[in-house]
């Protein structure tokens, strides 16, 4: 059985980039300023996530279960980097959708 959490990482980066290549086509992965953009968040994503996640005194505490158990670093689960880059570029393509419906 694949983990739930795991699951729906998965699920949501796979819907992201499928809705972005099949849908949106706003062409935001052939942007140097939306890896940027992806980079920085990823930065403070492991500043925040690490300290709040971190198993030597969690905020946050994760059903191992539904979880691969894999954490990088500071103790991160994998899998909060897979919703960090869905839930971001999400909010990206639907912005660049809009601007661009709005310029029409």
């Amino acid at each position: 059985m694949i983990p739930e959490y795991t699951v729906a990482t998965a699920v949501a980066v796979v819907a992201v980039v499928v809705l972005e290549l099949a849908l949106l086509r706003t062409g935001v992965f052939g942007t140097s300023r939306y890896w940027i953009a992806i980079g920085i968040v990823a930065a403070f994503q492991v500043l925040v996530d690490g300290w709040l996640t971190k198993l030597s005194d969690p905020i946050v505490r994760y059903d191992e279960a539904e979880t691969l158990g894999v954490r990088a670093p500071w103790d991160i689960p994998v899998e909060d980097f897979g919703f960090g880059f869905a839930l971001v570029t999400l909010t990206i393509l639907l912005w660049e959708s809009h601007e661009r419906r709005r310029r029409l």
